[in-house]
């Protein structure tokens, strides 16, 4: 018999697959590739999975991508594993536990398309905080208890000696601009949160100070394109399609961010502020990626974009005394050769020339 907590979970992804019409088949080309994100809205933060659309790069591929916001991160592996979206983002925190426990589904990651790190934590101009160290005893803000945000802050403090059950205290405040209200306000201490989130508030005006990152920050947190194995299989052309879509994006975005941002708000008017001038749209897409599109390369010499290294998993496994013995289930690393075959500098180009 399964209790509340798990009906209620349970009821909301079947919700989330409702929405998200009938499943893929296997037999049939897919043509139109759902992406599943764990947001509760599209937002900049996706923005190299999706400007593809505009820029022809999945034209070029032969598909067209709908964007789906499925509300978070558990909900995203479960539409991955049922096949109702095509491509999904993996996060380590919410999937290593699930792999230690032998109950690992049928879901695998060919492309990193965020590489650590990218949370920080703040705390207001004046704080007597000056590091992590100083937050014994303080109230942490997080968007939510099922973001990322949440996990990783605890696993950094753990490292640092911080019992992060018994020496702080944690507060759900909401993504975006409540969540640096509520630091403003004094209604928490700190606010540990990632980098297009900190983008957003600072868009907005709202004054914060980042503490230092401690040296030797663990390189965990990833974020990962999946799709299910036996499609990855049958239809790698299609992966690997994708996975080039989202490479040229970055590279387009490093280029050229602003044309990155434009590109954007072509597909998606509605994220702009409202009332806002194009340029002041461009600015608040600005403002949110500025941090996110350095962590599109890999930090790792000699390494491809999007490749995946699995020191990453075993870090992540050792900080919270997961026992994996074969983290092979979880990804592959065999489309990214495929995936990077394309003209870079002719990315740049018209990443230089674009008008919009």
């Amino acid at each position: 018999m399964i209790n509340r907590r798990q009906w209620l979970q349970a009821s909301s992804v079947f919700a989330a697959a409702l929405a998200l019409g009938p499943r893929s088949s296997f037999a049939q080309a897919t043509r139109t590739v759902k992406v599943g994100v764990g947001l509760k809205s599209l937002n900049s933060s996706v923005i190299n999975l999706l400007i593809g659309e505009a820029l022809g790069y999945n034209a070029e591929e032969g598909f067209k991508v709908q964007g789906l916001a499925l509300g978070g991160n558990a909900n995203v592996q479960v539409a991955t594993d049922k096949g109702d979206v095509d491509v999904g983002i993996g996060v380590p925190s919410y999937a290593l536990p699930i792999l230690a426990r032998n109950e690992w589904g049928n879901s695998q990651w060919f492309y990193q398309y965020t590489y650590p790190y990218k949370w920080d934590i703040a705390v207001k101009p004046g704080s007597t905080a000056k590091a992590y160290t100083d937050l014994k005893g303080k109230n942490i803000g997080v968007s939510d208890f099922g973001g990322t945000e949440y996990p990783v802050t605890r696993n950094v403090l753990k490292s640092l000696g911080v019992d992060p059950d018994k020496d702080v205290k944690w507060t759900a405040v909401g993504a975006g601009v409540p969540a640096g209200v509520a630091l403003q306000r004094g209604a928490i201490d700190a606010l540990a949160y990632y980098d297009t989130g900190f983008g957003i508030i600072d868009g907005a005006g709202i004054p914060l100070d980042l503490l230092p990152r401690p040296s030797n920050l663990p390189m965990i947190g990833g974020q990962f394109l999946m799709g299910l194995r036996q499609r990855i299989q049958a239809e790698r052309d299609l992966f690997i399609g994708f996975g080039r879509s989202t490479a040229k994006a970055s590279r387009f975005i490093l280029e050229n961010p602003s044309a990155g941002a434009k590109a954007f708000l072509k597909l998606y008017p509605e994220t702009a502020p409202r009332g806002s001038s194009e340029e002041q749209a461009v600015k608040s897409v600005l403002e949110a990626i500025s941090r996110r599109i350095k962590l599109y390369e890999p930090p790792y010499a000699g390494a491809k974009m999007g490749s995946i290294r699995v020191d990453e998993f075993v870090t992540e496994a050792k900080m919270n005394d997961w026992t994996i013995a074969d983290f092979t289930k979880i990804y592959t690393n065999d489309l990214i050769d495929k995936i990077n075959d394309f003209d870079v500098e002719k990315i740049k180009a018209q990443a230089r020339s674009f008008t919009g």
